[in-house]
This record gives C-alpha cells, sequence and structure tokens, in this order.
C-alpha cells in the first residue's frame, strides 16, 4: 500500500454502483469495505472506524443526509470525513443541504473517475493533515506538562519515573531512560503504555558510557539515532529490544554524564515523534543538571550553615542542656539562626538569635554577631553593654539588616540570672511542677536605631527548666502567631526529667518547617 492508502467505507444500495464506485478506490490503492443501507453504515463505522465514508443520499433505510449527521455527532467518529454522492438529488439546494448535515464534499452523478478519486484524495489529505495538527497539538500540551512534572520532582528516581512514563504516554509506545545519578550507579527507567508505572533497575557500569560514544561522542549537545536490536542487546542484554530502539542522547556540558531516553522502534519512529522525543529528553537533561546542582548547593549550604554554629555544647556543671538546630525543608539558602553556650567563670551565658534573611550574606552577618558577642564578653561581663555592641555593629556594617538575640546569664550555684531580650520571642521558663509561662516582652529588635537595652534578673529555682527558640518553629502561614505560641507553651509543660526527647517531641509536633529552627533547652539541676 502506497503512504495515501486508506480504509474506505461505500455505502450504496445499488449493487452496479458500489461496485464501480470500489473499483476505482481499490485501484488507487485504498481498502474498501462495503454497506447496502444506512443502519448497517453506521454499524460498520463504529465498528471499523474508517478513513473515510463515501455516502450515497438516497439508501432504503434511512437517508444519507441522516447517516452522515449521526456520524458528525458522535465525538468517536466526528472526525471521519463524509463524500456524499448522488443521481438523484442532484440540485443546489441538494449540495448545500448535504453539506449543512455535515458532509466534507458532494458530488454529483455522472462522475468522472478522476474527479471521484480527485476528491477522495484531497478530502482525505485535509482531513490527515488536520488530524496530525490535532495530535501535535495534544502531545505538546502533554510535554508541556511532564515537563512541568519534571522540574517539579524531588528526587532522581522521581525524576527519570515521571520522564519515561510521560513519554511512553505521549508516544504510546514503550519507553526507557538511562542515566547516572549523583551516587554514581546507572540506572534504567522503563514504563509502557497506557498507563503503567515506570520500573526501576540498575544497569551495567558503562553500558550509558558505550551508547554515548555510538551516538553522540564526548561533546555537548543532543543527538538522535536508531540503535538496532543486536546492539542494543550488546548495551542491555535482558532488555526486549524488538526491531531496535530510537534513543535520545543529551549532554549538557562536556566532562558530564548524558542522558538517555529512548522508546521502541516498531513501527517506525515517524519525524513528528522523533520531534518530540528530542524536547523531551532535552528537557530531561536539563531537569537533571537542575536537581543535581540544587542538591550539591544544599549540601554546602548544609556544610557552611553548621560549620558557623558552635561544634558541641561545653559541658557545664549544675546545668542540664539540649539543644537543636533543624534547617527549613526545601531552602538550600544559609540561614541566620544561631545559639551559644558560653562558660563565663563560675557563670554560664547561653543565647539563642536569628538575622534577618536567608542567604549567604545573613550567615555571614550571623557569624559576625556570635564572635562580637564573645568579644564583649572579655572583660566586665554586662549583658546591656554587649546587646548594644551588637546593635552598634548591625548599624555600622549591615545597615538595614536587623536581628534578634536573647542571652541569659546564669549562676548555677545560686539559680541567680540576668536575661537580656532583643526583639526575640520571650524564653517559655517551666517550674519545677511543670507550669510554663513566657517572660515578659524585651527590647527593640538589633539594627533599628541607638537604644539601650534592660537587663532583668531573676531567680531560677532548681530543677526549673528555660526554653529558648527561634521564630522558624512556630510560624505558620494558616495560623495565628498567638495559637502557636500557646501550643509550644502547653508542650512545654510536659517537658519531663530528660530534655533530650522533649526537644524531639517538640520538633516533631511542629513537623517540617518552611524556616530554620534552632532551640536551646536548659535546666537549673542543682548538682553544680
Amino acid at each position: 500500500m502506497s503512504e495515501g492508502a486508506a480504509t474506505v467505507l461505500v455505502v450504496d444500495d445499488t449493487p452496479t454502483k458500489l461496485y464501480i464506485l470500489s473499483s476505482w478506490l481499490r485501484r488507487a490503492g485504498h481498502r474498501v469495505v462495503e454497506a447496502t443501507g444506512g443502519l448497517e453504515a453506521l454499524v460498520k463505522v463504529e465498528q471499523l472506524h474508517p478513513d473515510l465514508v463515501v455516502l450515497d443520499v438516497r439508501l432504503p433505510d434511512i437517508s444519507g443526509y441522516e447517516v452522515c449527521e449521526q456520524i458528525k455527532a458522535d465525538p468517536l467518529t466526528s472526525s471521519i470525513p463524509v463524500v456524499q454522492i448522488s443521481g438523484a438529488a442532484i440540485t443546489p439546494a441538494d449540495r448545500a443541504h448535504g453539506l449543512e448535515r455535515g458532509a466534507d464534499a458532494y458530488l454529483t452523478e455522472p462522475v468522472e473517475p478522476d474527479e471521484f478519486t480527485a476528491t477522495v484524495e484531497a478530502t482525505l489529505r485535509y482531513y490527515r493533515a488536520r488530524q496530525r495538527a490535532e495530535r501535535m497539538a495534544t502531545r505538546l500540551a502533554a510535554l508541556n506538562e511532564v515537563t512541568l512534572a519534571m522540574n517539579a520532582a524531588e528526587t532522581f528516581d522521581m525524576l527519570l519515573a515521571t520522564a519515561v512514563e510521560g513519554t511512553s504516554r505521549i508516544l504510546g509506545r514503550l519507553a526507557g531512560a538511562l542515566a547516572l545519578p549523583p551516587d554514581n550507579r546507572i540506572r534504567r527507567y522503563t514504563a509502557g503504555p497506557p498507563a503503567h508505572a515506570a520500573t526501576i533497575r540498575n544497569g551495567t557500569a558503562d553500558s550509558l558510557t558505550r551508547l554515548s560514544a555510538m551516538v553522540l561522542g564526548s561533546a555537548a549537545g543532543t543527538e538522535t539515532a536508531t540503535v538496532s536490536a543486536a546492539d542494543w542487546l550488546g548495551l542491555v542484554p535482558d532488555s526486549d529490544a524488538g526491531e531496535g530502539v530510537s534513543v535520545v542522547l543529551c549532554r549538557t556540558k562536556a566532562g558530564r554524564p548524558a542522558v538517555c531516553l529512548g522508546v521502541e522502534a516498531d513501527p517506525p519512529v515517524g519525524t513528528d515523534e522523533l520531534s518530540l522525543l528530542r524536547q523531551l529528553g532535552q528537557a530531561l537533561a536539563l531537569a537533571v543538571d537542575s536537581l543535581a546542582a540544587y542538591t550539591e548547593e544544599h549540601a554546602i549550604a548544609l556544610t557552611l550553615q553548621r560549620s558557623l554554629l558552635p561544634a558541641r555544647i561545653p559541658e557545664i556543671p549544675g546545668v542540664e542542656i539540649s539543644w537543636r538546630y533543624q534547617p527549613a525543608a526545601d531552602n538550600i539558602e544559609v540561614g541566620g539562626d544561631f545559639y551559644e553556650v558560653l562558660p563565663l567563670g563560675e557563670r554560664v551565658l547561653i543565647g539563642i538569635g536569628d538575622v534577618q534573611g536567608h542567604s549567604l550574606h545573613a550567615a555571614t552577618v550571623m557569624a559576625e554577631l556570635r564572635h562580637a558577642l564573645r568579644a564583649s564578653l572579655l572583660g566586665t561581663v554586662d549583658l546591656g553593654a554587649s546587646m548594644a555592641l551588637l546593635n552598634e555593629v548591625l548599624r555600622c556594617y549591615h545597615p538595614g539588616m536587623t536581628a534578634t538575640v536573647c542571652l541569659i546569664l546564669l549562676d548555677p550555684a545560686s539559680g541567680r540570672a540576668e536575661l537580656a531580650n532583643a526583639g526575640h520571642i520571650p524564653p517559655i521558663i517551666i517550674d519545677a511542677r511543670g507550669r510554663a509561662r513566657y517572660h515578659e516582652l524585651g527590647n527593640l529588635l538589633l539594627g533599628v536605631s541607638e537604644t539601650s537595652y534592660r537587663v532583668d534578673r531573676l531567680t531560677l529555682p532548681e530543677r526549673s527548666t528555660v526554653l529558648m527558640f527561634t521564630d522558624g518553629l512556630i510560624e505558620d502561614r494558616d495560623k495565628r502567631l498567638d495559637e502557636s505560641l500557646e501550643v509550644a507553651r502547653g508542650l512545654a509543660e510536659s517537658v519531663g526529667e530528660d530534655l533530650e526527647p522533649f526537644c524531639d517531641r517538640l520538633l516533631a509536633r511542629f513537623g517540617a518547617r518552611e524556616d530554620d529552627v534552632a532551640l536551646v533547652a536548659f535546666r537549673r539541676s542543682g548538682n553544680g
């Protein structure tokens, strides 16, 4: 059959005319199915879904007009073109009536063979172009959806599974991918139509390298190729190669591993399909690079952030201390939350703070404040003077930046304490009976204006506990701050004997956070 071969349903109740029309179509290379009545024609349209219907207007049961109208009214068959033909209804009004009721062309007899076959070919050509355009529009919409889903994937397995499932759905073929995630173990992903979930298996160590050498070489770029069944089985011995595999290999930069996306090549992959495969492969390669960069940046950010915080908390006689630092769940940038525990002779300074923003700058400002705080404590310890110094550091060297800091200077032996709070969430004080309350509000936050900082004096009885935390623990977009503060206070009343599990319970109660969280819980044990 030629490329233009189509399945054509010819409907006519006159045997001679049915034979002649069918003969002309067969000589033109088309497959022909015949019907002698309108009801029979409708059944065959539903069963066979032909490429075109040649329909006599006058039929013994229902008219050709009605048959055409029913074909066009059904969403499953409305795209099938209909050529009406008649030797009786030949007036302009008859032709207009046929076209108004859905016919794509209307011929009157006598009709010449060349005119008939030319009309059929022109109608098929138009509808095939329309179907290709509609199919391509549908596939491009699906390509956009798959690309968005790939870019939203949070893991490499999710990303590559999304890519092969989407490729299989768009092209209606068995699809697969070969990739090298950050753990340096080759993965194979496969998915088949219509909607099978992707399966993931380990690949052979050199399969992607050999395939890249065959198709792409060592340069960056994108190349498509059809790999024979024998060559493919040499690369992936346990796969079902069939008639071979059409693949796209993408490498965004020289020296990086390529990403392979492919589909079965039986039947042969057309030009439009190959173009879509190429676009899918390029989108996958870019998404893999983005996710790899995100993963690397996230690891670097966490390493840097932890390097700026105390490596360990010193043991302080007479004080039990537990601390936690939890980075934001989805933030790769470095935050400005910090905590500090410094022995100062017979006393201990315990502090917590939060510099505005998430960036490397916020982290460096946080480090400066910690160093400035430590320097301020080398001589006479004065919390008000220390806060004033931190305020001046921000105002002089980082105008526009703000920070909150809370400092507590405790004498473990006597329980006497000093507290200075610059705009931070007040600490929760829990007495030995488990009753919890927030300390009163403090001073203006750092970095706003020149001010003096009040220092409160209090006494912490034995077995009393203090809980300090940054606002990342309690801030939620869909909840009032007062409600979250009360939740934290209520949890503090169940602090228990061991601070470690309490800190874990506290973090678990609020769950994954959108902001970094630092917290310090300490208890005057009276055993110093």
